[in-house]
C-alpha cells in the first residue's frame, strides 16, 4: 500500500472528534483492510454494574474501521461515507478489556464498497460483534 493511503487513513481517524473521544488508534492498515483498537475506559461503560463497554462505542469503532478500510483500498481515490451498517452483537465484551476491530473490503463497485468487520477483545476466538456495511466510494471513473 502506498504511504499516501496510510497517511489518508490516519488523517481520517485523527480528524473525527468521536474517534478521539473514544481513544481509537490505528493498529494496521493494508490494501482494503484496517485494524483499529479502542481501549477500555470507564467513560465508555454502558452498564456500571458489569463494566461492559456500551454497544454504541463498539458500533462507532466498527463504522470507523470500515471507513478506514475503504480509504485504504487501492482503487478508492479518497472520501467515503457510511450508507448502511448492520452489526450483530455476539456477546458482551469482557469488562476492563479494550476492543480490536478488523475490517476488510470484500467487494468494490464504482460507487459502493462492501465491507465485513469483526470486533474482539482478549479472546479473539469469540467475537464481541460482527458487521457488514456499505460505504460510498468517491471519484472512481
Amino acid at each position: 500500500m502506498t504511504p499516501d493511503k496510510t497517511k489518508i487513513a490516519r488523517q481520517f481517524i485523527e480528524a473525527l472528534p468521536h474517534a478521539r473521544a473514544l481513544g481509537l488508534r490505528l493498529v494496521a492498515i493494508g490494501e482494503g483492510m484496517a485494524e483499529i483498537a479502542m481501549p477500555w475506559d470507564p467513560k465508555l461503560v454502558g452498564d456500571p454494574v458489569t463494566g461492559v463497554i456500551a454497544g454504541g462505542a463498539v458500533s462507532a469503532l466498527m463504522d470507523t474501521c470500515g471507513g478506514a478500510a475503504v480509504l485504504s483500498h487501492p482503487v478508492a481515490p479518497g472520501g467515503t461515507a457510511t450508507l448502511d451498517l448492520r452489526i450483530d452483537y455476539m456477546r458482551p465484551a469482557t469488562p476492563g478489556q479494550g476492543i480490536l476491530a478488523r475490517a476488510e473490503v470484500y467487494h468494490m463497485t464504482r460507487s459502493v464498497a462492501f465491507v465485513r468487520a469483526t470486533a474482539t477483545d482478549d479472546d479473539p476466538a469469540r467475537p464481541v460483534a460482527t458487521a457488514t456495511g456499505a460505504f460510498t466510494v468517491e471519484g472512481i471513473r
